[in-house]
């Protein structure tokens, strides 16, 4: 079965919201391919090993959390934006991204896939203001130890975490953020939680966790950001009758 490059924008557009967030990039259709899709690849980044071994199993278009065209780098369309692109505009493959949008989806978002893996109990929003908040607040479905819940992520997420705090500190309650949400921290203090758990560390958090009393986790911005994307590729093969695979170019961070 097949589906129009129109129909699959539409549907994504509806279901992810794009028009309710600020975000650093455009959402949606990024680059035109051919009308009719037949098989979808979903990934985290759209690198160049990624869009390389999607052309390798003819696909018709990409999903991608991290896209092209982000806030402040160069216009110009050279060097490693050049070849991304030619390889896509030579192969008439269509690129759709979605960033903030995909990691807030209450559902199938980044943070919600991320926590059915980790059981973790969504209570509230990590921004209470937002239409959607791109991070959450709850519990863990069973306390432990900072260590034996350092352990589960490296299990689950096949990431070594980095921990910042106590490794005999019971964790209960935790508020997480997908990727690069270090700058987060503040809010998770300010919510009471025992953990903060993200993707990345700066070098100011380390001091923030310690001095708050907060167990930090960082666990991989590529290894959280992965479930998201898949999870609504999922989504379009059940609705369009259309191919989905995920292909994965693990990174270290």
């Amino acid at each position: 079965m097949s589906a129009t490059r129109e129909e699959i924008n539409s549907y994504l557009n509806e279901l992810l919201k794009p028009e309710w967030f600020r975000d650093y990039c455009p959402n949606g259709l990024q680059v035109e391919g051919k009308r009719t899709i037949h098989r979808i690849v979903s990934g985290v980044t759209a690198n160049q090993a990624f869009i390389d071994k999607a052309i390798d199993v003819e696909a018709d278009a990409l999903l991608v959390h991290h896209g092209f065209f982000w806030k402040g780098e160069p216009q110009v369309i050279t060097g490693m934006k050049r070849r991304r692109l030619q390889a896509l505009i030579g192969n008439n493959v269509n690129l759709f991204a979605y960033h903030l949008p995909l990691d807030a989806h209450p559902v199938h978002g980044n943070n919600a896939e991320l926590a059915k893996r980790l059981a973790l109990i969504e209570e509230q929003p990590l921004e209470p203001a937002a239409k959607r908040s791109v991070g959450s607040v709850g519990r863990l479905e069973t306390p432990m130890s900072a260590e034996a819940f350092g352990d589960k992520l490296e299990r689950v997420l096949g990431f070594d975490p980095l921990h910042i705090g106590e490794p005999e500190r019971v964790i209960s309650t935790i508020a997480w953020c997908t990727g690069a949400a270090q700058s987060y921290l503040a809010q998770a203090v300010d919510f009471g939680v025992d953990a903060f758990l993200t993707g990345e560390i700066s070098e100011n958090t380390v001091h923030t966790a310690r001095e708050c009393g907060i167990q930090f986790f960082a666990a991989g911005h590529h290894a959280t950001e992965r479930y998201g994307v898949q999870a609504v590729g999922e989504l379009l093969s059940l609705e369009f009758d259309i191919e989905h695979q995920f292909i994965d170019v693990p990174v270290p961070v």
